[in-house]
């Protein structure tokens, strides 16, 4: 097929913001977590879909299947809608307190 680019799972972009391995990237509606540490507006590759442990919104409660929003202004995960990205779903409990959350995500919901 001539107009195939690439599977997807991974895509290079410019980071938004300095980031490192393992942080989330949000650019519109695109989001991803940083396979490497970058500069803002340097090359990073982010990987769209998986299961991770992300820094959340302490006092936060989850139940397993929850919606997932991304808040990028504290660039963490969040129950809030208001104007934060849904990135995917709650898969574990989360506890107020809890500093991190599991998060699959889900390219295919935004």
């Amino acid at each position: 097929m001539k107009n195939y680019v690439q599977q997807g799972e991974v895509v290079s972009v410019l980071a938004p913001y300095a980031v490192a391995s393992g942080d989330g990237v949000l650019l519109g509606s695109l989001f991803g977590i940083a396979t490497n540490a970058a500069a803002i507006n340097a090359p990073v590759e982010i990987r769209r879909y998986g299961v991770y442990d992300l820094t959340a919104v302490n006092t936060d409660v989850a139940t397993v299947g929850a919606k997932a929003y991304w808040d990028n202004a504290a660039r963490r995960v969040t129950t809030t809608v208001a104007s934060n990205a849904l990135i995917g779903v709650f898969t574990a409990a989360k506890a107020n307190g809890d500093l991190t959350a599991r998060v699959v995500l889900d390219a295919s919901i935004r």
